[in-house]
């Protein structure tokens, strides 16, 4: 009996050990180098143009969606954000709300429009995987289509953590990972593009042609960190 004592506890002493050991570890190998850090400082007012391709920014009506509570959580989770309101060639009317992180860390991950809009009363009729020919490449995107009321809004968003573009949470946590074994602390990226149409693809069509010109009225240099590496190129 003494013996079979002295086996468990060694057991349990050696497990604690391990335990230990790998907690150390973690932590010694934890990144604690910024990825915004190794590129210059990110200015969202001067990355996303005022005006591009007939479209015009609209001073008279910004971006109102989010609630006081809501507002306050992303001012912690984001280091910038710029909400617009872009008028076309024709009159029609497209929201830009961009989200910007210099950490990507579990703490600060980007705030998904999916969770925060049903927070704000909005009933989500569908959110669905896209893909759109932007640029050099597909830009894989979320499409969702939000009611409130009297309002229905279909929503183009997607996220890009460092270089690569995510839509899900799975997909954010693998990038981190793949910057956290390099020793990087990625940044983030929210771009979140929407209107309002009781036709969710004709919404679509248009937030896919703003998107477009968007792109290409953007500086090459901050194309990667709006849309990614695989679509700007680079």
């Amino acid at each position: 009996m003494t013996a079979w004592l002295t086996g468990v506890r060694l057991r349990a002493l050696l497990a604690l050990a391990l335990l230990l050991s790998a907690s150390v570890l973690a932590e010694a190998t934890k990144p604690t180098k910024h990825l915004a850090d190794l590129h210059p400082k990110v200015d969202l007012e001067q990355i996303f143009p005022a005006s591009f391709n007939g479209w015009q920014q609209d001073p008279n009506r910004p971006v109102t969606i989010v609630s006081p509570d809501q507002a306050e959580l992303l001012k912690l989770l984001y280091a910038q954000t710029v909400s617009r309101t872009y008028i076309g060639p024709q009159g029609e009317r497209i929201m830009l709300s961009v989200a910007y992180g210099g950490d990507q860390s579990e703490a600060t991950r980007a705030h998904r429009p999916d969770v925060c809009y049903p927070v704000q009363g909005f009933q989500i009729l569908a959110n669905d995987d896209a893909s759109l020919r932007v640029g050099q490449g597909e830009l894989s995107v979320r499409h969702m289509f939000a009611k409130l009321g009297q309002r229905h809004e279909p929503v183009t968003f997607w996220f890009v953590v460092g270089e690569y573009v995510a839509t899900t949470s799975p997909q954010q946590k693998y990038a981190e990972l793949r910057y956290s074994m390099r020793g990087l602390i990625p940044d983030g990226l929210l771009m979140r593009v929407s209107s309002i149409d009781l036709d969710p693809e004709a919404g679509y069509r248009l937030q896919t042609r703003f998107i477009n010109d968007l792109y290409a009225a953007m500086r090459p240099e901050d194309r990667t960190l709006a849309f990614g590496s695989a679509v700007s190129g680079r």
